[in-house]
């Protein structure tokens, strides 16, 4: 079933500064095939339900294998019937911020 999942997945206790960590979790949801795209606070991935969640496993374990304290924020959309939620949701919420003006 197509999934949209919101995740943020960074370290505890490494310092004041996350990005190493966080573009090494990047790349491997990057190189998963799957389509992403990433935002200052999460990265949301679509796909269908169990490959979606194993991109999640990987990419937390790129950290949490290193003896790292790792956490992992998601938030998934399963919405049975519908593709490319991921441009879709904001296609239709720009058609109705249009139709206010």
């Amino acid at each position: 079933m197509n999934t949209l999942i919101a995740v943020a997945i960074a370290p505890c206790g490494t310092g004041e500064e996350l990005s190493p960590y966080v573009a090494e979790v990047v790349k491997v949801i990057r190189e998963s095939g799957l389509p992403s795209r990433t935002n200052s606070m999460f990265t949301e991935i679509e796909g269908e339900w169990d490959e979606v969640m194993e991109v999640v496993k990987k990419a937390t374990m790129v950290l949490a294998d290193r003896g790292i304290r790792t956490e992992v924020v998601l938030k998934a959309d399963i919405r049975p019937g519908y593709k490319d939620m991921m441009n879709g949701k904001l296609t239709r919420l720009d058609e109705q911020l249009e139709k206010r003006k």
